[in-house]
């Protein structure tokens, strides 16, 4: 049987680095994120707060397959911010993680060697100084069942070690639960056997 990698490293806390190279300044911030939305609002903020700056370029990578992922240049030649950026989110390990790096302009050209190098290192410096986090993908589920599949039930989230929230009683039973990707396979096998047994992904 293939279990399913359910875990995977973020950062804990935004964090931030300088890096200078022939008088342009590269700042460099690092944010744990977990939806698009998220990342478009850190830099609309950033943007606002470094409105002088010449260029904002980002990148990041979400989900615990990082299957969600962009990179912006920003007005820098092609491939010489966003991509280095984002090689160095995949070179830590990580998802859940955005990076904006800010550039001021020093007045001297740097050339795509040049530009590749200074967004890479700004981007290493920032998340070498982030303290590393394991996160596990799940999903969260209300589950409905009859007062007689009860204890059923109660002694399948022990045995697997599972949490619960929001128990109700009402016509029938309800909870909240957060099972991780590696167990549902496991936990709706077993759950087939419960009688009046109902679920939906929240």
């Amino acid at each position: 049987m293939t279990l399913v990698s359910d875990e995977y490293y973020s950062i804990e806390a935004p964090v931030q680095a300088v890096y200078k190279d022939q008088k342009s300044r590269f700042i460099a911030f690092a944010y744990p994120v977990e939806s698009e939305e998220e990342v478009k609002e850190l830099l609309a903020k950033c943007r606002k707060e470094y409105h002088d700056a010449r260029h904002h370029c980002l990148a990041y990578r979400i989900g615990y397959d990082g299957s969600r992922w962009r990179s912006s240049d920003d007005g820098e030649p092609s491939g010489t911010a966003g991509r280095p950026i984002l090689g160095q989110i995949d070179s830590a390990g990580l998802s859940d993680v955005a990076v904006i790096v800010v550039r001021y302009f020093g007045g001297i050209k740097l050339g795509v060697p040049g530009l590749i190098a200074a967004y890479k290192e700004a981007s290493r410096s920032a998340l070498q100084s982030a303290v590393r986090v394991k996160k596990t993908a799940g999903n969260s589920y209300l589950l409905r069942f009859g007062y007689e599949s009860m204890p059923e039930l109660m002694k399948l989230l022990k045995e697997m070690s599972l949490a619960y929230k929001d128990l109700e009683f009402g016509e029938d039973c309800s909870l909240k639960v957060r099972i991780r990707l590696s167990s549902e396979k496991e936990f709706f096998e077993r759950t087939n056997l419960i009688a009046n047994f109902k679920y939906n992904i929240l």
